[in-house]
């Protein structure tokens, strides 16, 4: 499997992460806010996928215990990315018990439907996975595609990382991400793609 996929944005940012963080380990709280702006967007998409409009509060929780055991985590930039989204996946999952509510599913809505058209592949599915109206899309797949996704893409963790997140295996994860994204592109060029749907979505992995 090629990494055309790997999200390259957040990336970019784990040797400045990796380092803010060993500072902050070090009691240093200007450290803790570098690392803290690196890593919050990508923390608050998954939680709003998870939880919707809750996401802001439980990622105060998640952050008020990464900051408690901050001392224990051991690892790098990309490591500690992978930590911090299982702290508030974890924060999520408490969150929702409590509410005893399922996450929601989105509804198509016809806003969602004027998305990028009709060459939709996975690539601009991505890209516009930044927004909000993708973000709703995302809530509508099935929770292990829907996890899969934000983990990888809005997150920016590699595959093994991503399934160390949900306690699966990495192939399980890999699976339902592609099924996801590939269900989201389909979804997000449904406008303009009903004459010619591009066939070169399933083989161009």
């Amino acid at each position: 499997m090629g990494h055309g996929g790997e999200p390259r944005r957040t990336q970019a940012y784990d040797g400045e992460l990796g380092a803010a963080v060993a500072r902050a380990q070090d009691g240093d709280e200007a450290a803790f806010a570098v690392a803290y702006r690196i890593v919050q967007p990508g923390l608050l998409g998954y939680l709003r996928g998870l939880v919707g409009d809750d996401a802001e509060d439980v990622a105060s929780d998640a952050w008020l215990e990464i900051a408690r055991d901050l001392g224990r985590f051991k690892g790098d930039g990309a490591g500690f990315r992978g930590w911090t989204a299982t702290i508030a996946r974890h924060r999520a999952l408490d969150h929702l018990r409590r509410r005893k509510v399922r996450p929601r599913s989105a509804a198509l809505e016809q806003d969602v439907l004027d998305m990028p058209g009709p060459h939709s592949t996975h690539d601009q599915a991505l890209e516009a996975m930044s927004t909000e109206r993708a973000l709703e899309l995302v809530r509508g797949l099935p929770r292990d595609q829907a996890e899969a996704v934000l983990l990888r893409v809005v997150v920016g963790l590699d595959g093994p990382a991503a399934a160390r997140v949900l306690g699966k295996r990495p192939g399980a994860v890999r699976t339902a991400a592609y099924r996801g994204l590939k269900r989201l592109a389909r979804q997000l060029g449904a406008e303009g793609v009903t004459d010619e749907a591009p066939r070169t979505l399933g083989e161009s992995k």
